[in-house]
């Protein structure tokens, strides 16, 4: 056992004490447990945060097209609370800037942090109890030896033929591949409109719309809203916030219209409130890009209603960069005005 925590503390596959310097690092695409590490290890000025609408960018195309050296920690499904204690364990590291993917849906009501049993908390804090559980941790104990093995000469080519997606937790060896799509990925067999008509269909069936209404309380996440975001961002006023409302389709919005008209009303009534509140903070730039017909209309874009492919991430990055779909604070509710209209105006494709 004690050899084991030796190992674990010399290797520190984490990175959590120092970043790798006699041996080849290796990732883990598990972002709640990965990110503890690369907020330690990493050199970064800019964070970028969101949920799997922002899961597959590079952090090489964020630094070309929008400027900075940036540090990706989104993560899939996740929460206000979650992003909010992971963007502040970053904010210890003093980065300059925060572009953070919003969407109602991530405040809805959810565990306390302490709670939540998929994220690592104490590996964030580095506290006693943290910092116990990952020294004596077997399977990270397996990684650290493996991980010595890759940097062996005489025994590197045997550990790279071994299938490590299965058999390990750490199988990248670039900071710049995690949670990204393969060059191999067919885009267009995933991301298409048979695949978004499918899943309109699915949400908007009399068995499953009532999911439709599911997380969306508005005194929750009114509540959830001024904890986890206001009050992050007021209290890190050197840092600059670009706060995106991500590009869904058309077809999230029409279901609710047809299935769950008064989620809608939730939904629209919530961005209201977001968009007066944040464009009044000095250190907020709110970009909202649900109104952008030619992306959101386009139903190849998509591979369900609201999951884009990595051709619109790459439009992300260069409106962010542009600042073109900037929300104007002298005008906050003009884009979603465009979106009622856009939404009322809509009819469905018919088979």
């Amino acid at each position: 056992m004690l050899m084991s925590v030796g190992c674990n503390f010399v290797v520190d596959p984490l990175q959590l004490f120092r970043p790798a310097n006699f041996y080849k690092p290796m990732y883990s695409n598990d972002s709640r447990m990965q990110n503890a590490g690369l907020i330690r290890s990493q050199t970064f000025d800019t964070v970028f945060m969101g949920t799997s609408l922002a899961i597959h960018f590079r952090q090489s195309d964020i630094d070309r097209i929008v400027g900075g050296r940036s540090l990706k920690l989104s993560m899939t499904g996740s929460t206000s609370h979650e992003q909010s204690f992971v963007l502040a364990a970053a904010l210890a590291r003093h980065p300059k800037r925060v572009i953070w993917e919003v969407d109602d849906w991530i405040f809805r009501d959810a565990p306390e942090v302490d709670a939540d049993i998929y994220l690592p908390v104490n590996l964030y804090r580095r506290n006693p109890r943290g910092i116990a559980e990952y020294l004596f941790n077997g399977v990270i104990a397996r990684e650290s030896a493996w991980m010595l093995v890759r940097s062996t000469p005489l025994l590197a080519p045997v550990a790279t033929r071994v299938p490590t997606g299965i058999v390990f937790k750490f199988p990248i060896p670039d900071v710049d591949d995690i949670n990204v799509l393969a060059p191999t990925f067919d885009l267009g067999s995933f991301y298409n409109a048979t695949r978004a008509m499918a899943a309109f269909a699915s949400i908007t069936s009399p068995a499953r719309r009532v999911h439709l209404a599911d997380g969306y309380n508005f005194d929750a996440m009114m509540k959830n809203f001024e904890r986890d975001a206001i009050g992050l961002i007021q209290a890190n006023p050197e840092v600059q916030f670009d706060i995106y409302l991500p590009p869904y389709s058309i077809l999230q919005f029409v279901a609710m219209r047809d299935a769950s008209p008064a989620t809608l009303k939730i939904v629209y009534d919530f961005t209201a409130f977001v968009t007066q509140r944040l464009t009044q903070l000095p250190n907020v730039r709110l970009h909202d890009f649900r109104a952008i017909k030619e992306v959101t209309h386009d139903l190849s874009n998509y591979g369900d209603v609201i999951h884009h492919s990595p051709v619109v991430d790459a439009k992300v990055l260069e409106w962010l960069a542009s600042g073109e779909y900037r929300v104007d604070p002298n005008k906050p509710l003009a884009s979603l005005d465009a979106l009622k209209a856009q939404v009322e105006a809509y009819r469905v494709p018919q088979p």
